[in-house]
């Protein structure tokens, strides 16, 4: 398996068109199947694929100088800053992208599950996320664990979303580092100053950082270390350090001008 551990930290815009544009060589059989460990800079909102852009306060957002873009996967609203972001690209022939969407999440998360045991951790067993029917979960993510997503003493630590298409698939997540996970409610609209404050509640008693879990900070570059290590060890593959093809750098910047640059696709709901 091929690794990018993309040090040089990038907004939001350029690190979803490196996504796709992973993606996009990884379906056409011009790359093999791609682990990339990234940051972001500045802090950025990314909303899920269908969620509408009026969940956002812009002038709030505008004041921190934060970036916003939408991801081409779904889900809701999710502040990146201090985390680790990974995506992993598969075709849909290997064995880790084998049957449907949950049993894909469900494999996948053992990587999870063995990078967060090199990091002196224990995750709670991932299980079949349940949702009550026409609950109203927000505009948050982090607010409830989903399909195999990873938790630690009941509190969601990795959020995951997965986008299938022409043949491959992209996961891709969220490891929180440090800081405060509710400060994302800051930044989207609410019915009320006293709604905004259950849901950074709710975010504080269902979500952890990776520092909170550990007891202690831990850098990007030890989680990235374990996560390679996870990867490896799980699923027995070598894990080959590698960076952008000349023709990956190309459709970055073509998607960036045509989708994850451009307002049109960003405030398209």
């Amino acid at each position: 398996m091929r690794s990018l551990q993309d040090c040089l930290f990038r907004d939001g815009a350029s690190n979803m068109a490196v996504d796709s544009a992973i993606l996009a060589a990884v379906a056409g059989g011009d790359q093999p199947p791609t682990l990339r460990l990234y940051g972001w800079d500045p802090f950025s909102l990314s909303l899920g694929y269908g969620q509408r852009s009026r969940d956002v306060d812009f002038d709030a957002l505008a004041s921190r100088a934060w970036d916003l873009v939408r991801r081409p996967t779904g889900g809701k609203a999710i502040l990146h800053g201090d985390e680790l972001t990974y995506s992993l690209s598969l075709p849909l022939d290997h064995p880790l992208a084998g049957g449907d969407i949950v049993e894909s999440y469900r494999r996948i998360s053992a990587g999870f599950l063995r990078a967060l045991e090199i990091l002196g951790l224990a995750a709670d067993a991932p299980h079949q996320g349940e949702r009550a029917r026409g609950a109203d979960l927000g505009p948050v993510c982090f607010e409830m664990p989903s399909h195999y997503e990873i938790s630690v003493g009941g509190r969601k630590l990795i959020g995951s979303a997965q986008l299938r298409r022409r043949g491959a698939l992209l996961q891709h997540g969220a490891l929180p580092l440090v800081g405060d996970l509710a400060r994302i409610c800051d930044v989207l609209h609410f019915a009320s100053e006293a709604s905004r404050a259950l849901r950074k509640q709710n975010l504080r008693d269902r979500a952890l950082t990776l520092a909170e879990a550990a007891g202690k900070p831990l850098t990007w570059s030890a989680a990235a270390s374990a996560i390679e290590q996870g990867f490896a060890g799980a699923f027995d593959l070598e894990i080959m350090p590698d960076q952008l093809s000349p023709a990956e750098s190309n459709q970055v910047e073509q998607l960036l001008a045509e989708r994850f640059r451009n307002p049109a696709w960003t405030h398209k709901r």
